[in-house]
């Protein structure tokens, strides 16, 4: 089959065409013929070797992270899918590489492609879905009428955050800038903060939530606008100890986690607030839920650009540029 892989971990290691052995398919994974990949910021960090305290492959590595197409062959113990069946889903964090034809998954990870949305529409998708979700019931157990500041709006995370907030019944403020005014202003933010020109560390207050995409300066402002038991939940800020301690890391890693991680730490406990880093974990059945709701028209995939399967590395440079309003997604399969 063909893929799209690395050779190496750097910024500027070139993105490869190469051939590659279809993947063995287990007893209960299932082999998907891809359609449609979408690409996400984590994709950029695998590639440059900035993930490596958590995820560390072995090459050539096949990229993408979330991906739509069609089943074509079950293991013996799968009960759940057929050949045939249009699904999407998010593999496994050691079972990445969905710029590819092909790709096996477990059949927990993977649900059924809501029928309303096109291949590309489905593979934007699960990533940015599933990070939400878990983000939004596990952690921040958000709760209607509560407010929640949603850092970058109209950015892939941002553009699907801003939707389940508001149907769960939450006030909703977001930063983006005057070009992703009116796009995040259509997907329900009550309060749009002009990051250009504003602060919003100085404008927004007794909040009780905060979603933060960006890590930084702007994750160590974020606890300004946070009323005292408010959440910060962050997928680009330091993981903590009490992560490391969760994800069963080992004591070297989480007492490197302790150090890197103080100056959070330190605002966390000023502010009597509590920050939680996100790693999202694989699960068709939150798909299905996030399924179900896309169908009923309560939340819709937003994408900027479609680029072809021999354009991927273009794609990849495009989404660093940082510009990209939602979503950018490869077609891997032609209609």
């Amino acid at each position: 089959m063909k893929a799209m892989t690395i050779e190496k971990y750097g910024k500027n290691v070139p993105l490869l065409l190469t051939e590659m052995p279809v993947p063995h398919v287990g007893e209960q994974d299932v082999l998907v013929e891809i359609y449609a990949a979408s690409l996400n910021p984590i994709d950029i960090k695998i590639k440059e070797g900035k993930a490596k305290f958590l995820l560390n492959y072995e090459f050539p590595l096949i990229l993408g992270n979330d991906f739509s197409g069609v089943v074509v062959k079950v293991g013996e113990k799968v009960k759940t899918y057929k050949p045939g069946d249009e699904v999407y889903g998010r593999p496994r964090k050691n079972r990445i590489g969905t710029l590819a034809e092909y790709i096996a998954v477990h059949e927990e990870d993977i649900s059924l492609k809501p029928r309303n949305l096109s291949f590309e529409q489905a593979a934007s998708i699960p990533l940015v879905g599933l990070t939400t979700y878990q983000a939004f019931y596990d952690i921040l157990n958000l709760q209607k009428g509560q407010k929640i500041l949603i850092h970058a709006g109209s950015g892939g995370v941002g553009t699907f955050a801003i939707q389940l907030a508001k149907q769960m019944g939450a006030y909703v403020a977001t930063t983006a800038s005057e070009k992703g005014y009116d796009l995040v202003k259509s997907l329900g933010a009550d309060r749009i903060i002009n990051y250009r020109e504003e602060k919003f560390e100085e404008l927004l207050w007794g909040y009780d939530a905060v979603y933060d995409t960006l890590g930084g300066e702007v994750l160590e402002k974020s606890f300004r606008v946070l009323k005292p038991n408010g959440r910060i939940v962050s997928i680009s800020g330091w993981p903590n100890a009490r992560f490391g301690k969760e994800a069963q890391l080992g004591w070297i890693k989480t007492f490197l986690l302790s150090m890197v991680s103080r100056k959070i730490t330190s605002l966390e406990k000023k502010s009597h607030t509590r920050y939680d880093f996100l790693f999202m974990k694989p699960s068709g059945a939150q798909l299905q839920l996030i399924r179900e709701w896309i169908e009923a028209g309560h939340l819709h995939p937003v994408i900027d650009k479609v680029f072809e399967f021999k354009d991927a590395a273009q794609a990849l440079q495009y989404l660093e540029g940082g510009s990209a309003k939602g979503k950018v997604v490869v077609t891997v399969k032609e209609l």
